[in-house]
Formats: C-alpha cells, sequence, structure tokens
C-alpha cells in the first residue's frame, strides 16, 4: 500500500514537471518575443536614445532602451502570458500527453496546479522586484521634465490646489526643481474671502508645512497691487506627495507608493492614483492567473479532431478583452470615478470566474 501511493506521489511529480515544463517553456518564449518587438520599437526612439547617451554614455543608453522594454512587457504580460499558455496547451495535446493525463482519471485541476503556483510567484516577484528595478533606472535615465507627462497636470504649466485649515488657493508655477519643493514663477489664485486675492512670486519654497515666499506682488481688484517680503502660506502637502503629483505614479515603486500612503496624502487625487498603481501590482498574479486558466479552459478539453482555430481565436480575443478591461479600470480608478480596490481585483476576478466556468463546463463532459 505504501509502494503504491509512492508510486503515485513520483506519478504526480512527473505530471506536474511535463505540463510545468510545455507551458512555462512557451509562455518564457512569448515573452522574450514580445520583449525584443518592444525593445526595437523604444530604440527608435533615437532623440531620447541620443539624449541618455550624450549624459550617460552609449552603454547606459542600452541600459535604458532594456530597461523600459521591460517596464512595457510587464504591461503585455497578461496577453502574453494568455498566448503563450495556449501555445503549451496545444503542444501537450498534439502530443497527446495531456489527453492521457485526462484519461487517466486527474481532474484538471490537479493538472493546472503547478503552472498556477509558479506563475504566481513569478508575476509577485516581478512586480515587486523587477518592476522596481526598472522604474529606478528609467527614472535616473531619463526623467520627465516637469509637467510635461503628468497625470494630473498640463503641459508647459504646474497647477498646485493647497488646502490647510481656513486656507485654500491654487498656484500655477512654469519651472519646478528639488521634486517640486521649489517652484519658479509662481501664481496664486485665492478661493473664497481673501484680501489678497491674487499673488505673483518669482519664486516659492516649501518649508515646515508652509509655501514661503522671499518677494511677493499682491493685487486686488479695489487697491494698487503691493509687495510683500518673506510672505508664507500655509499648506498641508508634503514634499513627497508633490513629488508624486509633478510626475506620474507610474515614476514610483511599490515601496515608495507604500510608504507614501503610509505617511498619508492630503490630495484625495493623489491618494487614489497612489493607491490604484499600488493594488495593481499586487494584483498581477491573479490577472495573470486569470489569464492561465482562460488559456486552459479554451485548449485543454476533449476533442475528436485536431482543429484548434476556433478555440485559439476565441482564447485570445477574451484575453485583449480582459486586458482592455484591464487598462480601462485603472484609467477608472486613477481617476477616482471607481474605487481603487474593486478597479484592481475586478478585472482578475472576472478572467478568473471566465475560465473557471469553461472549466467547469468542460469537466462536466458537455465541451
Amino acid at each position: 500500500m505504501a509502494a503504491t501511493v509512492s508510486a503515485g506521489g513520483a506519478a504526480m511529480s512527473r505530471i506536474d514537471w511535463v505540463v510545468l515544463n510545455h507551458v512555462g517553456s512557451r509562455i518564457a518564449v512569448t515573452v522574450l518575443v514580445f520583449y525584443g518587438l518592444i525593445a526595437l520599437v523604444e530604440s527608435l526612439d533615437t532623440w531620447r536614445f541620443n539624449y541618455v547617451a550624450e549624459g550617460h554614455g552609449f552603454h547606459m543608453a542600452l541600459v535604458m532602451v532594456a530597461m523600459s522594454a521591460v517596464k512595457w512587457t510587464i504591461k503585455t504580460l497578461p496577453v502574453t502570458v494568455l498566448m503563450g499558455a495556449i501555445l503549451g496547451f496545444i503542444d501537450l495535446k498534439a502530443r497527446h500527453e495531456l489527453t492521457v493525463i485526462q484519461a487517466s482519471g486527474i481532474s484538471i485541476w490537479r493538472t493546472v496546479r503547478a503552472p498556477v503556483i509558479v506563475l504566481g510567484l513569478l508575476s509577485l516577484a516581478t512586480s515587486l522586484g523587477l518592476e522596481t528595478i526598472s522604474t529606478q533606472i528609467n527614472r535616473q535615465l531619463s526623467p520627465t521634465p516637469p509637467g510635461q507627462a503628468s497625470m494630473l497636470t498640463p503641459a508647459g504649466e504646474i497647477w498646485l490646489e493647497q488646502r490647510s485649515g481656513d486656507f485654500h488657493y491654487v498656484m500655477m508655477a512654469t519651472g519646478m526643481q528639488q521634486g517640486g519643493t521649489a517652484l519658479g514663477q509662481v501664481t496664486v489664485f485665492q478661493l473664497g474671502e481673501s484680501e489678497e486675492a491674487r499673488l505673483e512670486a518669482p519664486e516659492a519654497i516649501l518649508e515646515s508645512g508652509h509655501w514661503v515666499f522671499s518677494t511677493a506682488i499682491v493685487r486686488t481688484p479695489d487697491r494698487p497691487a503691493r509687495t510683500l517680503f518673506n510672505y508664507s502660506l500655509p499648506t498641508s502637502s508634503t514634499a513627497e506627495e508633490l513629488g508624486l503629483k509633478l510626475s506620474s505614479t507610474e515614476d514610483m515603486t511599490f515601496f515608495e507608493l507604500a510608504s507614501l500612503l503610509q505617511a498619508g496624502v492630503a490630495d484625495p487625487g493623489i491618494r487614489t492614483a497612489a493607491t490604484m498603481r499600488l493594488i495593481k501590482l499586487l494584483a498581477l498574479p491573479l490577472v495573470l492567473t486569470g489569464s492561465l486558466f482562460i488559456a486552459f479552459a479554451f485548449t485543454a478539453g476533449y476533442r475528436r479532431g485536431s482543429n484548434y482555430g476556433p478555440a485559439v481565436l476565441y482564447g485570445i480575443v477574451l484575453g485583449f478583452v480582459v486586458f482592455v478591461i484591464t487598462e480601462m479600470a485603472d484609467r477608472a480608478g486613477s481617476t477616482g470615478v471607481l474605487d481603487p480596490t474593486f478597479a484592481s481585483i475586478g478585472p482578475a476576478f472576472v478572467a478568473i470566474v471566465i475560465g473557471v466556468t469553461v472549466l467547469l463546463h468542460k469537466e462536466d463532459g458537455r465541451a
């Protein structure tokens, strides 16, 4: 009896290895092919390449291209994992290995167990490790110009809504340095009743919860303009929050976002965007698991013929639909239209439900 159990355990381990080897190798090849194509597209941006090469050297420009391709490849993982998994399961069917596994009485849940576990661990390492490295390198080699690619401010100008107690005002600047703690050519518009309706200054510096203006011109409708020295306005914004507001959540790593949210963010728009980015990175294993289930569901059923064209087409189309829904939910969650937790986990949950539903249909013997 013990020998039988031991033999059965060895057979099950062998099955895990066979399925994992075929599916994992096809996924890896698909991801590498897409990575190469993305890297080629990134290298065509000659202005950016030459800019980094002049400032950091030719070899660092190549690193910039490689890391930019890594960042974009991570975004396409739901589709590339789906396509690679479909190729892997079709290969198992073509070799009749999957047919033998299913005919032996092993459930489809037991068959897909090993790829799901390994994919979950690798995707978590990708979202916390590889994505962090690529983000840090891209930020150092090719930083985003202030206000040029921000999610929350228009190009060429920096707009900040500031609050502190009864103070509520909007700041507009055309220059920035030191991560947003020093602004140049600043105009302040007071919201609500105030004796200083509009304020203009060549520079504003953030110091201990106040914007400090060494020289400022105050303009009001009913009196002449006057000059103030060492004028200050209170604010609840921190240096970290301003750095995020004036760049993008895409330029921050998982650990930086976690630290920022733990410290507290006063601006609700910034807090929502940072929360969405953080949860989306954590939800990557769920999204890829959904892609794997969809691939298995549309290719692993019993078939009398060898025509996999329609099943593959349905699986790929459904994968692109899930990808589009994921990106739409990302935008909606980042802008506060949807709750960030729902927007991050919802698409992954939908993908998993679709895959499990089709698998249950096949396990029931009707497909």
